[in-house]
């Protein structure tokens, strides 16, 4: 993980996958739902994606055995295929209402038969959040390495 400042984090990590291949994951609610989640015990009952600009997603994770859900929405502010997407991210109260909204920028970035997925999560509300999203980040990214491709080295 790297960081500009405290409110922002960069991550990256290299999957065995064309450029389109991992789009179509971070993008697809069929391929999104088993991978998106902050540990293997949970799962991703809700994966809901209109990929236009402008267009909304809502994907929620759930622990099953506590109980707990947590969902995030936001808006498509750039879709690229392959290349680039570019989103608000507010987490969602049990009351159906936002919290802060920040940004993320997530570019897919092909080398040969790997590509390099590269967050930049913009915006976020302290150093203790950006902490929280980093540990969250990094482990949807090393889920989708288990789950869908094969990861190549470690999240940086």
């Amino acid at each position: 993980m790297s960081a500009t400042d405290s409110t922002t984090l960069r991550l990256e990590r290299t999957y065995d996958a064309t450029p389109e291949e991992v789009f179509d994951a971070w993008t697809n609610p069929e391929v999104l739902r088993r991978w998106w989640m902050v540990d293997e015990a949970r799962s991703t009952p809700e994966a809901d994606v209109d990929l236009r600009v402008g267009g909304s997603y809502r994907l929620s994770m759930e622990n099953p055995g506590a109980d707990s859900r947590l969902t995030v929405r936001g808006v498509y502010r750039e879709v690229a295929r392959p290349e680039r997407l570019v989103y608000t991210w507010a987490w969602e109260g049990e009351d159906g209402s936002t919290g802060h909204e920040s940004a993320v920028t997530v570019s897919f970035v092909g080398e040969g038969a790997r590509t390099t997925v590269v967050v930049e999560h913009a915006g976020l509300p302290d150093q203790a959040s950006r902490e929280r999203h980093s540990d969250g980040w990094q482990a949807c990214m090393r889920i989708l390495g288990v789950r869908v491709f094969t990861a190549v080295g470690q999240a940086s």
